[in-house]
């Protein structure tokens, strides 16, 4: 067996072990054996990261917004230089293809750095003017001073990316925790940030559950930022609510896919396929969820079953592969538990079943044949499963798409533009994706309703999230 890859904790700009030297295994995806150790950090370890990124936030806070654009421009610029490198640590973390990490994670990763450099030196605020005689009123946008976030492990170096840039862009410090089965990647990228921004403005502690716990409950962060499930999103904005700090929650999504009797049916099936089943289903946004009129269900079913029969699954250097195994043991009971407990009216067309004896691997499934209060259609199942039901008419469309209890994102095809705008206006959804689900940009927010969370990431919105703001009224008369 292999010698254990040591991973650390990132403080103060230093690498270092648990104060009490506990640490937690990391597992290969793939195989379910462990290829490493992360510490696992405990109140003296939250301690020390807050107290460094508050020393930190006094200098870093006063920084001009060319200094922090230029900082973030240069990590962005060291994580395209190391990329290769990125992708090797975050394919081993979570068995993730290597061709599509290197795809589709990094150019966005980069190209979401530089748009967040560039935010820093647009912030806007209403003109200063005299709205009481003889006083003038201006309004300042600052940052909000140290922020505690919590990253998921559905994709750790990105959302390490969401997460961070926008914060630091603001002129906040961070202190970031990563899921404890996925915390490599992040702790590359303190390597890399710690190049480039003075000590204590980006720290990383590795931990637990527990972890994060105290990284809410401490007093010295400002805001709090989690992207999880939503147990853990009310845990947080409860624990949150003690000390009145800022909270961003994203939580999760069951996207509906609203298929109409026009649409496109070879582009919309290929497109659910692989909005479904990319990253293993493991993705707030992923189409798992469609609804397609009842004239075209039998022929659009039997079309993404096919679809799903093709995918493939495997090993992180088959470039055949659309995705990986899922992320844990745990996910893997998950997924196989909702299969294990559909209802008899249910039918599944593809898949249903684990592929391989090591390893999390999944099938990609397809079930149909289910009904609105069904378990599978009214909570999240975060695997590759795709489930179908099927319409009469517009109005039971939405019905069935806003009849769960997320609101994060949500498709609609078809060729009718005025379905389109009406059935846009009235999802109750952050997203609403026409013709098309899953593409993100920069420049645009992702963030949901409900239990889905609150806050925005990405885009103006979501730097906005990250700062305060401040009136100043001053008297003429000097």
């Amino acid at each position: 067996m292999s010698e254990l890859k040591i991973l650390r904790n990132h403080v103060n700009g230093t690498f270092t072990d648990a104060a009490d030297g506990r640490t937690t295994s990391v597992l290969d995806p793939t195989t379910g054996e462990a290829y490493a150790t992360a510490p696992l950090s405990a109140q003296a370890d939250v301690d020390a990261a807050m107290a460094a990124a508050a020393a930190a936030f006094e200098t870093w806070r006063s920084t001009t917004p060319a200094e922090r654009q230029l900082a973030l421009l240069r990590i962005a610029d060291a994580i395209e230089a190391r990329a290769d490198e990125l992708v090797a640590v975050e394919s081993k973390n979570t068995g993730k293809p290597l061709t599509l990490t290197a795809a589709d994670e990094v150019p966005a990763m980069v190209d979401q750095m530089r748009f967040f450099a560039g935010a820093a030196r647009m912030l806007e605020g209403r003109s200063a003017g005299e709205y009481m005689e003889g006083m003038t009123s201006i309004i300042r946008r600052e940052p909000v001073g140290v922020c505690a976030q919590v990253a998921p492990w559905n994709y750790p170096m990105m959302m390490a990316v969401w997460k961070f840039a926008p914060a630091i862009a603001a002129g906040n410090t961070v202190v970031l925790k990563p899921s404890d089965t996925t915390p490599a990647s992040t702790v590359l990228l303190a390597e890399i940030i710690g190049e480039i921004l003075p000590p204590g403005v980006f720290n990383v502690v590795c931990g637990d559950r527990e972890t994060g716990h105290m990284m809410v409950e401490h007093a010295i962060p400002a805001m709090v930022s989690i992207t999880g499930s939503v147990r853990a999103g009310m845990q947080v904005a409860e624990s949150a609510s003690k000390d009145v700090k800022r909270v961003h929650l994203e939580l999760g999504g069951k996207a509906p896919v609203v298929v109409f009797a026009d649409a496109d049916m070879t582009k919309a099936v290929e497109e659910i396929a692989l909005a479904g089943y990319s990253n293993a289903g493991q993705d707030c946004t992923a189409a798992t969820r469609v609804l397609v009129h009842e004239s075209v269900h039998g022929e659009f079913v039997a079309a993404l079953a096919k679809a799903a029969t093709a995918t493939k699954t495997g090993l992180p250097d088959d470039e055949d592969v659309l995705y990986g195994p899922l992320n844990n043991p745990n996910q893997l009971k998950q997924v196989a538990g909702f299969i294990e407990r559909l209802p008899a009216h249910a039918k599944v067309e593809a898949g249903g079943h684990r592929v391989g004896e090591k390893g999390y691997f999944y099938a990609p499934t397809v079930v149909s044949g289910l009904k609105q209060d069904d378990e599978i259609i009214q909570n999240e199942v975060f695997g590759p499963v795709i489930t179908v039901q099927s319409f009469t008419d517009e109005a039971q469309a939405l019905e069935y798409a806003n009849g769960v209890e997320f609101a994060l994102a949500s498709s609609v095809w078809t060729k009718d533009h005025g379905r389109a705008m009406r059935m846009s206006k009235n999802l109750d959804f952050g997203c609403v994706w026409i013709n098309t689900h899953i593409p993100l940009v920069a420049e645009m927010p992702h963030g949901g309703f409900k239990k889905s969370g609150y806050g925005k990431d990405l885009s103006a919105y979501g730097f906005e999230d990250y700062t305060r703001i401040k009136h100043v009224m001053t008297s003429l008369d000097g």
